[in-house]
């Protein structure tokens, strides 16, 4: 197999089949509480995307050149503090240049720490014995899916919001409902690529 076909493979099992969203069910808090506006849920996936990316570009060596083999025990605290110390860097980043994108964001942009999402993906890349640059390829093209599911789910909520939609399942049942629909359209996904 070719490296751009191993490329290709690893980017469409990110993106759909293995999404960390709507097939391995990772980062449904921001999914369902950032997603109501499309602004909104464009500017989280960014900043999560970049925090996968850079939380695996410095996690996969840690773990190899430090951890591994003896302290692999410690490898969910470490790669924690390290998605929280950059999560940190970008608040920091996002408050003194994009003072909006910080705004809109709000209690969520300090929530990727513990986006399980960002841990999922970089500890997938660890298990799955990716090298270091196809886990970067995994790391963004995990980040890509959940772009694509907060965005998709933004203007289903855009459209419920003005759906004439029973009293009783007005807020957080039909949102519910409707993730659930979103999650099993991506199911008819499941076995592309082998």
């Amino acid at each position: 197999m070719s490296k751009l076909t191993a490329v290709c493979l690893i980017m469409l099992a990110g993106v759909l089949t293995n999404n960390m969203v709507l097939s391995k069910f990772l980062g449904i808090c921001p999914f369902l509480g950032v997603s109501k506006k499309l602004n909104t849920a464009f500017s989280m996936s960014v900043a999560v995307t970049l925090v996968m990316v850079a939380a695996t570009a410095v996690t996969h060596p840690i773990y190899h050149y430090l951890l591994y083999p003896d302290y692999t025990y410690l490898e969910t605290v470490v790669f924690i503090l390290v998605i929280a110390a950059l999560v940190q860097l970008i608040e920091m980043v996002l408050k003194k240049f994009i003072k909006p994108v910080y705004n809109a964001l709000g209690i969520y942009l300090p929530l990727i720490t513990t986006n399980c999402a960002v841990l999922g993906i970089t500890m997938l890349n660890i298990q799955n014995e990716r090298g270091f640059l196809s886990s970067l390829v995994s790391a963004f093209a995990a980040g890509i899916g959940f772009m694509l599911a907060m965005v998709l789910f933004a203007g289903v909520r855009q459209k419920l919001d003005d759906a004439d939609v029973p009293e009783f399942l007005k807020g957080l049942p039909i949102t519910l409902i409707a993730a659930a629909l979103v999650s099993l359209a991506f199911l008819g996904f499941a076995g592309i690529g082998g």
